[in-house]
């Protein structure tokens, strides 16, 4: 057993005899093992690190499918010349020296490719941390710490829902090519349509693309990623330097592409990105996303009210005054402001931002 002395902690891991020992206590195996370290005591720190990598590979392994390793191992065979391998647990146990040769290359394959996506999930949240870093302009913060969602309106005219337990950061004004925030927690963006500036949401380990859209974003620490969207399209790729950078080189929406009533989600502990179909819309979270802004003939009063509700916000006119006014209109993910532009446009009336509230000013319809 000499030959140990030179492994690395991921071939001794991989080592059937030490395997058997370490998961199953095998009596023969620890015998072996208690011996050989009794003759090599230097080696006390390789065996105790080929055990803390086992037991970490180990509990990941186990989420792969049984028809997955078969898989593999039936692969394997023919890259090692067993073009006669059958997918056979018969066939396994006659052939050991084979499998527990395959079976180490499958754990150290799978010690890789585990290795690989601990150190992309850390380099996708260090690429949201670098993105941040390199803006230049004034940044404000805003955080929604009560319990009902916070209007933000942006220097461009995009409105943000933001929701309970959520923060958004942003540059007071949007210089340069790109409109970019990052987003800690969930989030409803209406965003000004602007082909020549994209916006650019960071959450967490996500990044979306728009030039003009409605969708929700939920980032929440240690939790999946979400892309829910209700108007336009949107674009969504893992936050890598290289994905990033392709995406700020072109000025089409590239990625994987999201229409009305599809929705992504990444679990960024397994990279797992998945591209799902909303049934039924009325299901949606947020009241905003569930509300068409579809008018047809409608009183002004009960289109104020639908706005305040999606909204949050207060809009104040008098409805005595304006209670001939109807609108017919369909406003679709403009933000919240050029919707009130708009109407006020149909029915001949101005507005103002007061605090938090909307002022309408009307002599009547």
């Amino acid at each position: 057993m000499l030959h140990y002395r030179n492994f690395l902690p991921e071939e001794l891991a991989a080592d059937p005899s030490f395997r058997r020992w370490v998961l199953f206590n095998d009596p023969a195996d620890e015998a072996v093992w208690t011996d050989w370290l009794e003759h090599n005591p230097d080696k006390l720190d390789l065996v105790n690190s080929a055990r803390n990598f086992l037991a970490t590979t180990e509990a990941a392994f186990d989420r792969i499918s049984d028809e997955e390793v078969a898989n593999e191992i039936y692969r394997l065979s023919h890259a090692i010349g067993e073009n006669n391998a059958k997918k056979s647990s018969i066939w396994l146990r006659f052939r050991p020296n084979w499998y527990h040769m395959a079976a180490s290359v499958l754990i150290l394959m799978f010690a890789g490719w585990w290795y690989n996506k601990q150190t992309l999930s850390q380099k996708q949240s260090d690429q949201y941390k670098v993105i941040l870093s390199q803006i230049k302009e004034p940044l404000i913060e805003a955080v929604n710490s009560g319990k009902e969602a916070r209007l933000v309106i942006l220097e461009d005219g995009s409105s943000v829902l933001l929701q309970p337990d959520s923060r958004i950061t942003y540059p007071r004004r949007f210089e340069g090519r790109k409109r970019e925030v990052f987003l800690r927690g969930e989030a409803f963006f209406e965003v000004a349509k602007n082909p020549d500036k994209p916006f650019y949401v960071y959450a967490h380990t996500l990044a979306t693309k728009v030039l003009g859209t409605s969708f929700k974003v939920s980032a929440f620490d240690d939790q999946e990623v979400k892309v829910v969207v209700k108007t336009g399209k949107v674009s969504v790729f893992p936050m890598t330097k290289e994905a990033i950078a392709s995406q700020h080189a072109d000025d089409k929406l590239g990625g994987m592409v999201l229409t009305p009533n599809q929705q992504i989600t990444f679990a960024p502990n397994e990279l797992r990105l998945t591209r799902s179909l909303i049934p039924d819309p009325k299901l949606l979270e947020l009241p905003i996303q569930r509300q068409s802004f579809e008018f047809k003939g409608t009183p002004i009063t009960e289109v104020f009210a639908a706005l305040e509700k999606s909204y949050g916000v207060k809009i104040v006119f008098d409805a005595e005054v304006m209670q001939n006014c109807y609108l017919t209109a369909s406003l679709s993910d403009e933000p919240l402001f050029e919707k009130i532009s708009l109407i006020c446009k149909t029915i001949g009336a101005q507005y103002e931002q007061l605090d938090a509230s909307i002022i309408i000013n009307s002599k009547g319809c």
